[in-house]
């Protein structure tokens, strides 16, 4: 009230609704990274930590590259891509429609909202010895065990966004006689953006951890069974090296789905 009263008649207003709109530095992830490694390659380099149980900076960057170099790295790599884009997709298409579902529909979400409650607890890689049972060593039960981890975060974050879509624009849309199609792919699922795109980020990443898992338990190819062979034979720098990959294409699918956001979301 005082700095009201005290304040000159036409002098400017101190915009204070701005919201939350908390900005990204890439400098700052940056320093932050090499800093990491300045921090760990030290250590290592004053005998702080034994390279036997945790290889510098540099062993890692030199068995990457040789890696790299000889094809070994890529076979692997691409044999993971193959299983997680096979089901991330699955898991992700069957979620997005069981979320919608249990979103619109009274009788699909009085069945489903139990029934995710009851199994999405479970770990899926314990289900991955009972999916070799049914399906077999092959691809299908790695690629089944993914689209389960998929699918459950997937439609959480459906039925969640659609649920929490404001009820009045519904309405409005329901008071012009809009058709019941037209209100769920131009309000409903536009809505829900927001929250499916942040359970894609939260079903790649499991979808990654599924990976690593079942390639260790019942693969020979794949970089959970590269690293894994690394680890029983102590070859720590290429292990490091499988995990460092690991890392850099959790970053990469960070990114496209940052880019994604902001292309789908700019109307925010």
């Amino acid at each position: 009230m005082a700095d009201t009263a005290l304040r000159e008649p036409g002098a400017a207003v101190r915009f204070r609704g701005g919201g939350f709109l908390p900005g990204t530095s890439r400098l700052a992830a940056v320093a932050a990274f090499v800093g990491l490694i300045l921090v760990w390659q030290a250590a290592i380099s004053f005998g702080l930590v034994s390279p036997v149980f945790l290889p510098s900076p540099v062993e890692i960057a030199s068995a990457l590259r040789d890696l790299t170099m000889s094809g070994e790295l890529w076979r692997h790599l691409s044999i993971s891509l193959v299983r997680i884009g096979s089901g991330w997709a699955l898991g992700t298409a069957a979620g997005l429609c069981v979320g919608t579902a249990m979103a619109l529909f009274s009788l699909a979400r009085s069945v489903g909202l139990p029934m995710v409650s009851a199994l999405y607890p479970i770990p899926k890689i314990a289900l991955l010895p009972l999916l070799i049972l049914w399906l077999g060593i092959g691809e299908v039960s790695k690629t089944a065990t993914i689209a389960l981890g998929v699918f459950f975060p997937t439609v959480i974050a459906v039925y969640s966004g659609i649920d929490n879509v404001p009820r009045n624009l519904i309405r409005m849309a329901q008071s012009f006689d809009v058709p019941f199609r037209d209100i769920v792919w131009k309000i409903a699922l536009p809505g829900a953006l927001p929250s499916i795109m942040s359970g894609f980020r939260i079903s790649v990443s499991t979808a990654l951890l599924l990976v690593v898992a079942a390639e260790m338990i019942g693969a020979e190819s794949g970089i959970g069974a590269f690293v894994l062979q690394a680890g029983n034979l102590m070859q720590t720098d290429q292990l490091m090296a499988g995990v460092t990959v690991l890392s850099i294409l959790g970053l990469i699918v960070g990114a496209a789905l940052s880019w994604a956001e902001r292309a789908l979301l700019a109307w925010r």
